[in-house]
């Protein structure tokens, strides 16, 4: 095997595993020691989109200003930078305070089943058999892990489900919509833009100087764990494999993700899972390996 196929697939893994921990950080943050979810979200938008515009303009040597001289992508930048990469990372935080991090990282892997049935309605076209089946393994596996089988109760709060959910389409919408953009411009450009307006639209929320909860080391050591390794490497890391691999073989990898924080939110948090509830997360996770299937 090449090397540089190595190293793409190495990079999707590290970021998928990158991603999972900072979960895990975030649910310890958020319910031991009082951090709030918006000025987190705030904070580490603002720090990994200067850093990466950063990196674009004197690592890559990219002309960061050249999509603002075009009006129509000006707009989708913005679009993206709210609808997509502001509303994907809220939801899932926001689902890890409500429930815990392995149970919103399966959900946001929902997400590729709103691709497809967008792809499908979009090009006025049903979805082929393998994907009424990961529709299906969907559907199901999150009733599974939201319910425990128990259809008269949740085994999650409401809210925590809203946002599971939510931030499966958000998901969807910020694999979308900016690939136009990516096209025409340098990923780094987008994705460091994207993070500092979303970062920046924010702020009016939850301003980054408004400081809450109990600081010591373990917070300072994680906040800073979540916004350079939760963020701005695996970020890089991810669309760097893509490059490398291609999409469709970078996306399985991810998969890595709830895994990683499922894995370290039960043996480090002490997070009940039982067996109904890997059941499920197995059936949402395989709809990713299905929907990779093209047709022939």
């Amino acid at each position: 095997m090449p090397s540089s196929i190595i190293k793409g697939f190495f990079l999707a893994v590290l970021a998928a595993m990158l991603w999972g921990v900072s979960g895990t950080f975030g649910q310890f943050l958020f319910q031991q020691r009082g951090i709030n979810v918006e000025w987190l979200i705030t904070l580490r938008m603002l720090v990994s989109g200067t850093i990466l515009l950063l990196f674009a303009r004197f690592g890559e040597k990219s002309d960061l200003w050249a999509i603002w001289k075009n009006k129509k992508d000006a707009i989708q930048l913005l679009i993206f930078s709210t609808t997509g990469m502001l509303a994907v990372q809220y939801t899932y935080f926001a689902a890890i305070k409500h429930s815990n991090a392995a149970t919103a990282t399966v959900l946001q892997y929902a997400g590729p089943v709103f691709i497809a049935i967008y792809l499908a309605a979009k090009n006025k076209k049903l979805p082929r058999p393998i994907e009424y089946l990961a529709i299906a393994l969907a559907v199901g596996g999150t009733f599974l892990l939201v319910t425990h089988g128990n259809i008269h109760s949740l085994a999650i709060s409401g809210t925590a489900l809203f946002f599971g959910l939510a931030s499966a389409v958000t998901l969807a919408i910020y694999t979308l919509q900016p690939i136009a953009l990516l096209s025409r411009y340098k990923s780094s450009v987008i994705i460091g833009w994207g993070m500092l307006l979303g970062g920046l639209a924010f702020s009016f929320i939850k301003a980054p100087w408004s400081i809450e909860g109990q600081w010591d080391a373990q917070t300072y050591l994680y906040t800073s764990f979540i916004v350079l390794f939760g963020t701005l490497i695996p970020f890089y890391s991810y669309l760097t494999a893509v490059q490398i691999i291609g999409g469709q073989k970078a996306s399985l990898l991810a998969s890595a993700e709830p895994l990683s924080a499922t894995i370290m939110a039960v043996l480090w948090l002490q997070v009940p899972f039982s067996t109904i509830d890997w059941i499920g997360s197995i059936c949402i996770i395989s709809t990713i390996f299905l929907l990779s299937k093209k047709p022939k």
